[in-house]
């Protein structure tokens, strides 16, 4: 087939075109590449809409990760996962789930991570404070953990310490030129709780709140060793604890009263810890 001369000059304008329009990636390469790693303080499981490409995380479309990259006009990548410890950050910890540091690379501009409540089991020592009748119809779980002048949970998270040093060793080495955001967790109960309104006696929701506080002594300390940045969610979330009138909530009770898990963050919350988040990163 004779190719006309027109023809030909329709081509080679197109090659040419072709040729100098810049490929996607460098068309997106002004925009900060995010990636949020961390448990379901990060995911806020049942905030909606749900994100459908990896349900058994129940990560939300509009946790904290979302609405910073959003704030901050970033490409993000959120990795973080229901129910997750510091121990998946490198194992897959449902099939077809891959460890979260996995998502890190040299690229990768900002980090966030919020780890260490499944590890030292704190939600399952706030389910274990629950008393819905007053004192003395109960337990206390303060005098239960503390028995023999031991803290038996504050040990816990002390010995827990060492191993999220080596969480940040490890994401400074898989994305070197990343500014790092520990996300603390809140405030879930304020001095002396609100019994009956959450079924907390006093004296355990001054200790439950006093290990979650300690947990995020712990994250601070992590991260200034290692020159990065802390988050402090708990100071944001004083007077939206969960004894907060229900839409005044960051955090909610032990009976949710709107979509967010119970102990979790809501939508409210996420939107105040994300733009926290965005803040930080703009250091």
């Amino acid at each position: 087939m004779k190719i006309r001369p027109r023809a030909l000059a329709a081509v080679a304008a197109l090659c040419a075109a072709v040729a100098a329009a810049p490929p996607a990636a460098a068309a997106d390469s002004g925009r900060l590449r995010y990636v949020a790693l961390g448990d379901s303080y990060a995911a806020a499981p049942l905030v909606l809409p749900t994100d459908t490409t990896d349900r058994a995380c129940l990560r939300s479309l509009a946790d904290y990760p979302h609405v910073a990259a959003e704030e901050l006009g970033a490409s993000l990548t959120d990795v973080s996962c229901s129910g997750a410890t510091s121990g998946d950050l490198s194992t897959s910890q449902f099939p077809g789930t891959a460890p979260q540091y996995d998502a890190l690379t040299e690229d990768t501009d900002v980090v966030s991570i919020t780890i260490g409540g499944n590890d030292t089991a704190l939600f399952n020592l706030a389910v274990s404070c629950v008393n819905v009748l007053p004192e003395p119809l109960g337990t206390s779980c303060a005098r239960r953990n503390t028995e023999g002048g031991t803290d038996k949970v504050a040990a816990a998270i002390d010995a827990w310490a060492p191993t999220f040093d080596g969480v940040l060793d490890t994401i400074h080495r898989r994305a070197p030129h990343a500014r790092v955001l520990v996300v603390g967790y809140g405030t879930y109960l304020r001095p002396g709780g609100c019994h009956p309104v959450q079924p907390f006696w006093a004296r355990d929701a001054d200790y439950l709140q006093g290990k979650v506080d300690h947990l995020g002594e712990i994250l601070r300390a992590a991260a200034d060793r290692h020159g990065d940045t802390f988050v402090d969610t708990a100071a944001l979330g004083v007077g939206h604890d969960a004894c907060a009138a229900p839409a005044d909530r960051y955090v909610e009770g032990a009976v949710s009263t709107r979509d967010a898990f119970p102990l979790h963050p809501n939508a409210t919350g996420s939107r105040a810890f994300g733009r926290a988040v965005a803040a930080a990163a703009r250091g």
